[in-house]
This record gives C-alpha cells, sequence and structure tokens, in this order.
C-alpha cells in the first residue's frame, strides 16, 4: 500500500511529571525518541496546546506533536494542529499505548476503532468520525480485568516490560524512514517481522 508522504507524529500521553512512565505515555516515549534520534526539539506552543517540533525523516519533512491537554482532549491538539499547518488525516501517524497487545508486539495500522482509548476516541471525534489515519499501537499488556484497566494504564511497567517496549520503540523508529516516504506496506513489513 503506497500512502501519502508523512507530515506528522502524535505522540499521545498525560502532561506532567507524575505521568511521565505511566503505559499510558507510551505514545510520548515514541515521540522523545523520534525527536532525539532525528535531531528534533520539541517546544511549548500555546496555540496548539501541546508541545511541537520539526524533523526531517528520509529527506521528508515531518512535524512532531505531543497533546498536553491531558489524553481525553488530544483531539483538541491534533485538529487545531492539521488546521493550522493544513494536513490531512492520511499523513499522520498516532502513536499510543495498546493494551490488547501484549508487551513486546508492536505495529502499525491504517484506521480502525478507537479501541476504547481515550485520546484516539477524542481525536477520531475531532476529526467528525473520520479514522483514516495511521497508527503506531505500542503493546503494553492488559491487567486480565476490565475494571482495572484505568489504574493500570495509569501504573508503570515493569523494568523488563519498559525494556521490551523501548526494543518495541527502536525497531519503530527503524522502519519510520519507510513510512515518512508513504512506503507503509514495507514499513509495516519491516516493524511487523522481528528479527
Amino acid at each position: 500500500m503506497q500512502g501519502k508522504a508523512l507530515k506528522l507524529i502524535v505522540g499521545l500521553g498525560n502532561p506532567g511529571p507524575q505521568y511521565r512512565y505511566n503505559r499510558h505515555n507510551a505514545g510520548e516515549w515514541f515521540l522523545s525518541r523520534v525527536a532525539a534520534d532525528f535531531h528534533g526539539e520539541l517546544r511549548a506552543e500555546s496555540k496548539f496546546f501541546g508541545l511541537t517540533g520539526r524533523v526531517t525523516i528520509a529527506d521528508q519533512d515531518v512535524r512532531l506533536l505531543f497533546p498536553t491537554t491531558f489524553m481525553n482532549r488530544s483531539g483538541q491538539s491534533v485538529s487545531a494542529f492539521c488546521k493550522y499547518f493544513d494536513i490531512e488525516p492520511e499523513q499522520i501517524l498516532v502513536a499510543y499505548d495498546e493494551i490488547d497487545f501484549e508487551v513486546g508486539n508492536t505495529r502499525f495500522k491504517f484506521g480502525g476503532g478507537h479501541g476504547g482509548h481515550n485520546g484516539m476516541r477524542d481525536i477520531i471525534s475531532a476529526f467528525g468520525g473520520n479514522r483514516d489515519f495511521y497508527r503506531l499501537r505500542i503493546g503494553v499488556g492488559h491487567p486480565g480485568n476490565k475494571a482495572q484497566v484505568a489504574n493500570y494504564v495509569l501504573g508503570d511497567p515493569s523494568k523488563s516490560e519498559m525494556e521490551a517496549i523501548q526494543t518495541d520503540i527502536d525497531q519503530a523508529i527503524r522502519s519510520l524512514p519507510l513510512a515518512a516516504k508513504g512506503e507503509w506496506q514495507n514499513a509495516m513489513h519491516e516493524l511487523h517481522t522481528k528479527p
């Protein structure tokens, strides 16, 4: 599937030091690594309700966004940013924590529902129900009981879980140059066939 070149990477999470290492901030961990690895810097930008930056990946100009609105208002930040820079949903990659995947399982996906994820729910709603954007679903595992999900995602992973998630993030970053050029099928193949 040859898609559109990537214009924006969004990393979801909650703002503030008390949330920094929560599973719910896996998307933000990914975004921070992209900024560091591709020599960008995230700075507060009040009109976009978030931290923003810019990097070059495979000769593509890619913007970065971490909404600082709290997870369930992520769409406010993403839609303001996309309107300002005239970015279409198909040119976006949203990275977030995926409880339906075990730790060590991280995948790209195009379109689909929100899967109960409040950040994704709000972004889809802000796009008027449009679900046609790319996702990086970072597996954080499931507590085994639906009633425990909220506390679980706001908890920190164990040291071994964190190492596995960081390995996944490394692998996703290695496949980003393909995604940046719109070569999503190749990017998916690269990420989904692990060494």
